[in-house]
């Protein structure tokens, strides 16, 4: 008997691709854990296509996440030769992770879907765990998240969904052709959201709008890339106008059950220690 073909799992250091290999191991399946290091890994770097050949051949599968987002200039012609080298080396199906409500993104969403391979695509509103394993959770730590964001609301979506919903259409049949708009049950602001926070963790934690000017100046001052920068600036001016106002049921249609709360998720990340002060924050590729 022959062993199956791996998936390649791409940004396998980051928060929904550590997720999915973890989720396609724990069901006794192959797995190639693609990172930009290559540390304990196999390399797969989007900015260095020699990583590339090595990384797809002999996969069955990938699971894409284009880093740092597909909104950006360069996505489309990455996303088109990645997907042109993957038929070429047999790969069979692609789940690409992509943006809600980014039109910037829809258009690689489209050179997948024409690219001759099984393919779905799984569009994911803003991440619970920004909070806790992204750049928002220093802000918890010191007891104010102040971010470019008054009253518009979000449906925050825990990622465990997301990877869920993306073993599931790695694996099963019944999913080729879907786009999965996955949110999580209940539109929350973000000052909502720190409230949950709050709560979970037992300690006062504010929630401050701050102007654009003033957010662009904070990350310069961090010492951002501008790239990065201008990918923040987007997110929580462009897309965060409105236009997600609205609970999708991707979670629900994949999985036949309901997307997790967000109030589940601090609660349970607050258990883990998640927001200790002294506990280090989970590692970002």
């Amino acid at each position: 008997m022959t062993n199956p073909q791996p998936t390649l799992v791409i940004a396998a250091n980051g928060k929904t691709g550590r997720r999915v290999a973890d989720q396609l191991e724990a069901r006794g399946l192959p797995v190639r854990r693609g990172s930009r290091s290559g540390v304990g890994h196999d390399r797969f770097d989007w900015n260095d296509r020699s990583t590339w050949d090595t990384a797809l051949a002999g996969a069955q599968a990938a699971y894409v996440v284009y880093s740092p987002d597909l909104a950006v200039p360069e996505a489309p012609a990455a996303i088109s030769e990645f997907t042109a080298l993957a038929r070429r080396l047999g790969v069979r199906r692609l789940v690409l992770l992509s943006g809600r409500g980014e039109e910037e993104a829809q258009r690689c969403e489209r050179i997948v879907q024409d690219s001759g391979l099984e393919w779905t695509v799984v569009r994911a509103s803003w991440f619970a765990q920004n909070f806790d394993e992204g750049a928002f959770r220093e802000f918890v730590l010191a007891g104010e998240v102040a971010l470019p964001a008054s009253d518009v609301r979000e449906p925050f979506v825990d990622i465990g969904d997301i990877a869920a919903v993306a073993v599931a259409a790695l694996t099963e049949s019944g999913h080729t052709g879907a786009i999965y708009e996955v949110t999580g049950p209940r539109l929350m602001t973000f000052a909502e959201a720190v409230a949950d926070i709050a709560t979970a963790i037992g300690r006062e934690v504010r929630y401050t709008t701050i102007p654009r000017a003033a957010f662009q100046q904070g990350l310069t001052a961090a010492g951002l890339p501008q790239q990065q920068i201008e990918l923040l600036d987007y997110l929580f001016t462009t897309v965060l106008d409105g236009r997600n106002e609205s609970l999708a049921d991707g979670v629900e249609r994949a999985l036949d059950r309901p997307a997790r709360d967000f109030r589940d998720y601090a609660r349970d990340a607050a258990e883990q220690g998640a927001w200790d002060v002294k506990s280090p924050a989970t590692p970002r590729p």
